[in-house]
């Protein structure tokens, strides 16, 4: 890991930010999140990603209420954070502390030692997810090339 200060914008990329994912469960969606980890980062493992994932919501669910989730984990051999910005088409029960369906989710994978960094972008997550206007211009885009803009374009 880098001395670099790890943001919202230096983790998303345009490939890993999906708007408009058919998802009919959590389970499904992080299955979803994991394969495309792994078709961007081949040297991981969708299947390692996806119970790392389940795992963690195991512990605790990461719907933090407002139709939003921060699913995230740890993962052996992963190099750098990887973030994946999804919308979906329609809300999926993720046992939110709300009890609210999910719609609007920001994957976060680190290495495993990256305790801070992990850390850091949660609360940088937990910040932006707050502002319920920003939420809602996240939903209303119909494109992934938008969706990713407004996500960068907020957080600089």
């Amino acid at each position: 890991m880098t001395d670099t200060t790890l943001t919202i914008d230096t983790i998303l990329t345009p490939e890993l930010t999906l708007c408009r994912v058919p998802g009919s469960s959590k389970k499904r969606i992080l299955e979803y999140i994991s394969e495309e980890i792994q078709r961007r980062y081949p040297e991981l493992s969708d299947s390692q990603i996806f119970n790392n994932l389940v795992s963690r919501e195991r512990l605790g669910s990461t719907g933090i209420g407002q139709g939003i989730a921060i699913p995230h984990c740890r993962l052996e051999g992963c190099e750098q954070v990887i973030g994946v910005l999804v919308t979906l088409e329609e809300g999926v029960a993720f046992d939110a502390i709300d009890n609210q369906p999910v719609d609007l989710l920001f994957t976060l994978i680190v290495p495993k030692e990256a305790t801070s960094e992990h850390l850091e972008l949660l609360s940088q997550l937990a910040e932006k997810f707050n502002d319920h206007n920003f939420c809602d211009q996240l939903r209303q885009c119909t494109d992934s090339d938008t969706l990713y803009k407004r996500m960068i374009g907020a957080s600089q």
